[in-house]
């Protein structure tokens, strides 16, 4: 039986492949306190373990997985990419560069004085910077210095082995380096920093509740006019106006026997019955106390929607959520949630926030409501399963091509690469999506696919590629490489954290989060927003994402190029 499995599996290698897949993505979900070995690195080792067995894959489908994952990468980062570089998060996106820099400066230092070849320094740059799809650019650099198909093979097979060693304490220990260690390094107290960030952007008390809790921050209730009341013979906007700084709207009355919805320039009377939407405790302590609350099941029945709003209005980027709730149009919507970048990070809702382009905005309210406020931002963000796919191999073709040419410098190759052409025109496509949304539709879910399972396959491929060769190379560099991967993961971050308090003097609740995103570490800022019991960091870590993931990927050809 074994027999026959192992002669299977080298027969049909794609079998071999979705193992591995399957392998990884089930032992890459296991975690403890959020930090894991992640779907990539579980299926780098199933893919080595199978490997050992001989067997050799089609290598067409690696490039055909890695195109289609760079591509992903840039469609995702791009409406944050170009707005870092463009706008108002030029600083950060300036300090992502200087950490990425940092990044690769650390590396290259360090081979050199170990005395790694270009497949050991390019994997330990990957693995210590937890940046996997660097691999792919510099395989794509080695297979084009012209050497040996032996020397190349021996130098593409040591590349997994660093990686594998180096991505453990590349993960767990940026983590704790940012979240537990920064805190100390920079003397900030995270918990009283992100308090005082939110007082200065009006966030006087912390947004609870919501989807899934038994407690609601917005309600709907029901209030009589009173005879000779302050709202009698008042406009509806001039009785939403009545509680200063509270967001209440009338949404409907009943008025007589007869329900009728409310606009803004609709004047109330003696005995109407009025729908109040607000915050719960406006509702509760100031109109509850001063007002008639009634029970009218029919009128409170308000047909209401949420949707989800994609910000491609021009006009609206940059502005606060202050500034746009004085815009008519946001009348009667409230907002849920805001999520931003590739990683849907989800961004404090704050009057001081700013909205940029290319966020996904929840917004809840009556359907006429919510059509006016989409209107105002954007395009309805509306569920679907179809990705247009002319847009994405189009897009992939034309990067691919420019990406493909090679100049030659002082004698030297210089190329972006297909891999790198397709990453950077996958960054056109996907701002060009955020700014004109009647093309280039890719859904979330397919988006995932692309990202996560192109990348796993290209990474099972490497796998069991280099099997035969992973165990020994492990064993004759093991704790060496680890202790050299420990110093590049570890002193890029010290010294980014002391230039982006010292130097760019990043506020100290986003300062961690900044960091988080330059290096691309997703687990430090989950662990960032534990210990500041705060999702405020968040905010700094989106453009720095944006820029990182675009540099630290292009760094694997150029790593390559500074070492040969």
């Amino acid at each position: 039986m074994i027999t026959w499995f192992f002669t299977t599996l080298k027969q049909y290698p794609e079998v071999a492949i979705f193992l591995a897949l399957a392998l990884g993505y089930y032992f890459g979900k296991f975690t403890y306190k959020g930090i894991g070995l992640g779907s990539v690195t579980a299926t780098l080792i199933a893919a080595v373990v199978i490997g050992q067995i001989g067997i050799t894959v089609n290598q067409p489908l690696k490039a055909f997985s890695f195109l289609m994952f760079l591509f992903a990468v840039g469609y995702g980062v791009g409406p944050q990419f170009v707005r870092g570089i463009a706008s108002s998060g030029l600083p950060q996106a300036i300090f992502a560069v200087v950490q990425c820099i940092f990044s690769i400066a650390a590396c290259v230092v360090i081979a050199k004085f170990a005395g790694y070849d270009l497949g050991y320094a390019a994997g330990l740059y990957s693995g210590s910077q937890t940046i996997s799809a660097a691999m792919g650019l510099s395989t794509d650099a080695i297979n084009q210095l012209g050497l040996p198909a032996d020397k190349s093979k021996a130098l593409l097979d040591s590349m997994p082995i660093a990686y594998a060693v180096t991505y453990m304490f590349g993960t767990m220990g940026s983590a704790i380096v940012i979240a537990v260690i920064g805190p100390k390094l920079l003397g900030i107290n995270l918990v009283a920093a992100c308090k005082d960030y939110e007082e200065k952007h009006g966030g006087g008390k912390k947004a609870i509740g919501g989807p899934g809790t038994g407690w609601t921050r917005w309600a709907l209730r029901a209030y009589k006019v009173q005879p000779g009341g302050k709202a009698a013979g008042l406009r509806v906007a001039e009785a939403e106006g009545l509680v200063p700084g509270a967001r209440l709207f009338i949404l409907r009355l009943r008025r007589g026997g007869e329900i009728l919805d409310a606009t803004a320039d609709t004047v109330l009377k003696e005995g109407d019955v009025v729908a109040v939407a607000g915050e719960r405790e406006v509702l509760v302590g100031v109109l509850g106390a001063a007002a008639v609350e009634i029970e009218d099941r029919e009128l409170l029945a308000v047909p209401v929607e949420g949707v989800d709003v994609l910000v491609t209005n021009k006009e609206v980027d940059g502005k606060t959520l202050a500034e746009l709730a004085e815009n008519p149009a946001a009348r009667g919507v409230f907002l849920r949630k805001i999520t931003r970048g590739a990683t849907a990070t989800d961004i404090p809702v704050l009057p001081g926030t700013e909205i940029n382009r290319g966020d996904l905005l929840t917004l809840v309210g009556r359907t006429s409501d919510t059509t006016a406020a989409t209107k105002l931002l954007g395009v309805a963000d509306r569920p679907t399963d179809v990705t247009d796919m002319a847009f994405v191999g189009l897009f992939i073709v034309v990067g691919a091509l420019i990406g493909s040419l090679v100049f030659k410098v002082a004698g030297a190759p210089l190329t972006l690469s297909t891999a790198g052409g397709a990453l950077v025109f996958g960054i056109i496509g996907g701002w060009l999506r955020s700014v004109r949304p009647s093309f280039g539709r890719i859904p979330t879910p397919t988006v995932w696919f692309m990202n996560s399972v192109g990348l796993n396959i290209f990474i099972a491929i490497v796998g069991i590629s280099a099997g035969p060769g992973f165990v020994n190379g492990l064993k004759t560099q093991g704790v060496g490489l680890f202790l050299w991967g420990a110093a590049a993961t570890t002193i890029p971050l010290i010294l980014g954290m002391f230039v982006a308090k010292y130097i760019f003097r990043f506020h100290d609740a986003l300062n961690l989060g900044i960091i988080s995103g330059a290096r691309t570490t997703t687990a430090s800022l989950g662990l960032v927003c534990d210990q500041a019991k705060s999702q405020i960091p968040a905010l700094g870590y989106t453009v720095t994402y944006a820029v990182g993931n675009t540099l630290l990927t292009i760094w694997g050809m150029v790593i390559i190029m500074l070492l040969s």
